[in-house]
């Protein structure tokens, strides 16, 4: 059975860490732990008066014990290792890389990642893996560039002579 509680009676029933919970999420557990603690909800009544599962409501009670009370509940900080570029570097790398490969020392005007990550090294002092740089590139709009491999001896004057009278020459007898 799902209780209705009138507007000023559910007012009055918050408590201060309700209140200051930073999103909907987070009041919502405070809420459920509320009800739970200070007014002897089963973790069904919960979960049918918020919304959710019995099992996310249990999963909360859980956190609560075991954490040292309502604390337990409040947003944690994401997961993962912190960015070692800031947003405001991140903004600066796209006019570094507008100066072209070549203001760095770079043969060619080709951006690869591995170029890209020197460049943020140099930078920065941060090092990147080449396929982190790539995630980096994504992040600020910009695409990776491959460059064309090129024999360095190479006479395109000769391959085109080629192509144009021994080629034809080939392709009849074969």
């Amino acid at each position: 059975m799902k209780e209705q509680l009138s507007k000023g009676s559910r007012q009055s029933t918050r408590s201060t860490l309700t209140a200051a919970a930073s999103d909907w999420r987070e009041g919502r557990r405070l809420r459920a732990f509320e009800l739970y603690q200070q007014q002897g909800w089963t973790q069904q009544r919960i979960a049918t008066a918020l919304g959710v599962t019995q099992g996310a409501v249990s999963q909360w009670m859980s956190r609560a014990e075991q954490g040292g009370g309502p604390q337990a509940l409040f947003t944690r900080p994401p997961k993962g290792a912190t960015p070692r570029l800031s947003a405001e570097q991140l903004e600066e790398l796209p006019d570094l890389l507008r100066q072209g490969a070549q203001a760095y020392g770079f043969v060619g005007e080709v951006w690869t990642r591995e170029r890209v990550g020197a460049v943020i090294e140099r930078a920065y002092g941060v090092r990147y893996h080449k396929r982190h740089v790539g995630r980096i590139l994504d992040k600020i709009g910009w695409s990776v560039q491959k460059p064309v491999r090129v024999a360095a001896q190479r006479d395109e004057a000769k391959v085109e002579e080629w192509t144009q009278k021994e080629w034809p020459s080939l392709k009849k007898g074969g």
